[in-house]
């Protein structure tokens, strides 16, 4: 069991974990409930659903983007078939060429900002994302995007600027509250994280990846017990007894790598990843 509060070392070796997760976020796993979904969001308006066999949807989107890789939609399919399924350099490769090809399509610079970020390449991505919209027309998921890489970088003020800047067209956007929350959460301010991601929670009903994220915070507080209670809210037995062992696994774990070992079986959060 945890003590009621944590040490600072642990603390920041947790820290690290969450900041892992917060780009593996919006950035291409799985849909799946519960823990698998805790993360950072990098917004994408029309993620497809997750594909129940990922590598059947790449051999047929590959299909499709050779036949004609000129095809803008083809490649950005591509692109998304490829990050979910944990191919990130690959899709980075193919989004990229698709931009050299179609330098304005914005669909397609959101797309590969998104696997810039995925595949950890976070200054570029904030670089390509903000070529994804204009301050004439911005774009919340995009903004939401650019705040999560920066907080990635550990530029949290400015990454708040961008959140701040979402709401304002999103007023009380769940997704964009989570992103927010965990940036309290990678700059430590525990107290605001868990505030702000208790009002992602209300406005974002049963979304596993918003409660994933509170549960976090509350047990990175000491708060096990609670944190158990908001992971297993709602779920089969089975399910909820999953979701709260992998909890204690990643809130236990003893040093960076493991902890980044156990981040990636954690698909990130859909519009989120960059979503």
């Amino acid at each position: 069991m945890l003590q009621k509060s944590l040490h600072p070392s642990r603390i920041a070796r947790l820290l690290a974990c969450a900041s892992f997760l917060a780009l593996a976020s919006g950035l291409g796993g799985c849909s799946t409930s519960g823990l698998s979904d805790i993360t950072g969001s990098l917004g994408e308006t029309a993620e497809p659903a997750r594909a129940a066999d990922p590598r059947r949807e790449v051999e047929l989107t590959q299909e499709r983007y050779r036949a004609n890789p000129k095809d803008a939609d083809a490649a950005l399919r591509y692109g998304k078939a490829l990050r979910i399924a944990g191919q990130r350099s690959q899709a980075v490769a193919v989004l990229e060429q698709a931009t050299i090809a179609h330098p304005s399509n914005k669909a397609l610079l959101a797309g590969y900002g998104r696997a810039l970020a995925d595949n950890g390449n976070f200054q570029q991505a904030f670089d390509v994302l903000g070529r994804a919209h204009s301050p004439e027309d911005p774009d919340w998921r995009l903004l939401s995007a650019q705040g999560a890489t920066l907080d990635q970088l550990g530029r949290y003020e400015e990454a708040r600027q961008y959140y701040s800047s979402a709401l304002k067209i999103a007023p009380e956007e769940p997704t964009v509250l989570s992103n927010l929350g965990l940036s309290y959460v990678l700059s430590k301010d525990l107290a605001k994280a868990e505030e702000t991601l208790r009002r992602a929670h209300v406005r974002a009903g049963n979304d596993p990846r918003v409660r994933a994220n509170l549960a976090m915070t509350v047990g990175l507080q000491g708060r096990l017990a609670e944190a158990e209670k908001i992971v297993k809210a709602d779920l089969p037995a089975a399910e909820a007894a999953a979701n709260v062992a992998q909890l204690k696994r990643m809130l236990s774990r003893k040093d960076k790598e493991n902890a980044r070992a156990e981040a990636g079986k954690m698909p990130i959060a859909a519009s989120g990843r960059v979503e």
